[in-house]
């Protein structure tokens, strides 16, 4: 994280969480779920800024199993797996606060540093000429990207009705272009849609995990990979997952060795 020193390493801009951030989670928890939820959010808090981390995992982690779904609250609990010393979990929370709040630069930090500590850096690198093809798809997140693509799309109508009701030929060429760039966003975020909706990822979290030819433990080991390492999930047979790390690094793992994303 934005650092000055070690214990800095998870510093964010005003505590832990911001009072307003708290009251607004903890009100959610109070009116949608009964019992003790909204105090094992404060006692996460305390525990948190007590630095006693397994305590602070274990209350919000009370809070998730109940079924509540927040950005911020799995964001805190990456946050406590990282200082717990598990980067396999806190990788993973991180990863799933991200489909919540994909425009949050701390967030983006700390799960940058998180994946610094992972010992398997993917072996693929995304082709350069692509990248730079398609730089947006990088820059901007999911929701900014459907965003633009109906913008675009609304501009490219209104200078059609306007070229009706005008009838002169000077939209023509404005509307072209605005269809062209509404075209490539409308695809870029129909992919990403059925990327998210086809596509699994998940995380290992095991510290050590055999990939292997089968589904038994007696199957050849074919590769190992390492707490916090993120992999595709192809296929799901029994208690296993055939995940793909590379393409030639494919194979089995038991299901309760990772985390799906």
């Amino acid at each position: 994280m934005r650092t000055g020193g070690q214990e800095s390493v998870l510093i964010m801009k005003k505590r832990f969480v911001t009072l307003i951030v708290t009251g607004v989670l903890v009100l959610s928890c109070a009116v949608t779920f009964a019992g003790d939820l909204p105090q094992a959010f404060i006692d996460g808090i305390r525990a948190y800024d007590a630095k006693n981390y397994s305590e602070a995992i274990e209350d919000f982690s009370q809070i998730v199993d109940s079924g509540v779904q927040n950005g911020k609250l799995f964001y805190n609990l990456a946050n406590a797996y990282l200082k717990n010393g598990d980067t396999g979990h806190a990788v993973l929370w991180f990863e799933r606060a991200l489909r919540f709040m994909p425009d949050e630069p701390d967030l983006k930090f700390n799960l940058d540093y998180a994946r610094s500590l992972v010992r398997d850096q993917a072996e693929e690198k995304e082709n350069p000429l692509l990248r730079v093809a398609f730089f947006w798809k990088n820059l901007l997140s999911r929701t900014a990207i459907q965003w633009i693509a109906v913008v675009l799309n609304l501009v490219f109508w209104v200078l059609m009705i306007l070229q009706l009701l005008v009838r002169k030929r000077s939209f023509k060429f404005p509307a072209a272009v605005v269809l062209i760039v509404a075209v490539i966003f409308t695809l870029t975020a129909l992919y990403q849609f059925y990327e998210s909706a086809n596509v699994r990822h998940a995380v290992i979290l095991a510290d050590e995990v055999s990939v292997r030819s089968g589904l038994s433990a007696d199957s050849t080991e074919l590769f190992v990979l390492h707490s916090g390492t993120r992999v595709r999930i192809d296929k799901q047979m029994e208690q296993h997952y055939l995940i793909r790390f590379s393409e030639e690094k494919i194979g089995w793992v038991n299901i309760s060795d990772i985390g799906v994303i």
